[in-house]
């Protein structure tokens, strides 16, 4: 793998460099032959809050992730435990589809039966628990108050003006966005 590590308003010191390089090199387990491909890493800082955006394109997959955490190795650790979920995610959807076309698999290494007990549980959508409401008519500022008030991230109503349902949530950012359906 070829590193592209590039920092924003952080300087990237050759102890981060090498802690970064050591945690993705990791990810090469997961394949036959080692990618070849460039990793992108970007590094930011803004108001105390450690960014990693980290992006390995290949042939047939994009991985990408990103994390915010307060301390930047820790970041990095989160970033590489969702790659490593995406990798696992889609080597079972890689395995499924060749099962099913008989075609030979050699993108990802075989990984020990540990690994992939780990991967039931990701693959299943199981719903645990049902709902049922009844929609109030209201308007999205109305939508936004009660979506606070229950301290949830994302609240579904019927628009007072128009009668469709709609979804207000919460962004990462802070502010708040709408989703309007037809």
């Amino acid at each position: 793998m070829n590193f592209n590590i590039r920092g924003e308003n952080i300087e990237v010191t050759a102890a981060i460099r090498d802690y970064v390089e050591k945690k993705i090199s990791k990810l090469e387990k997961y394949f036959d032959t080692p990618p070849s491909s460039d990793v992108h890493v970007n590094l930011s800082v803004y108001n105390d809050e450690q960014r990693i955006e980290v992006t390995i394109p290949m042939v047939d997959l994009l991985l990408r992730a990103e994390e915010h955490h307060t301390d930047l190795y820790a970041a990095t650790d989160l970033v590489i435990d969702k790659l490593e979920r995406q990798i696992r995610k889609y080597k079972t959807k890689v395995n499924r589809k060749f099962r099913k076309e008989g075609s030979p698999k050699h993108v990802f290494a075989e990984l020990e039966k540990e690994r992939q007990d780990l991967l039931a549980p990701e693959d299943d959508f199981e719903i645990v628990r049902t709902k049922r409401f009844d929609l109030k008519p209201m308007d999205s500022e109305e939508a936004i108050l009660q979506m606070d008030m229950l301290g949830h991230t994302f609240f579904v109503y019927t628009d007072a003006h128009s009668g469709d349902t709609n979804i207000v949530y919460r962004r990462k950012d802070g502010r708040y966005g709408l989703i309007e359906t037809n």
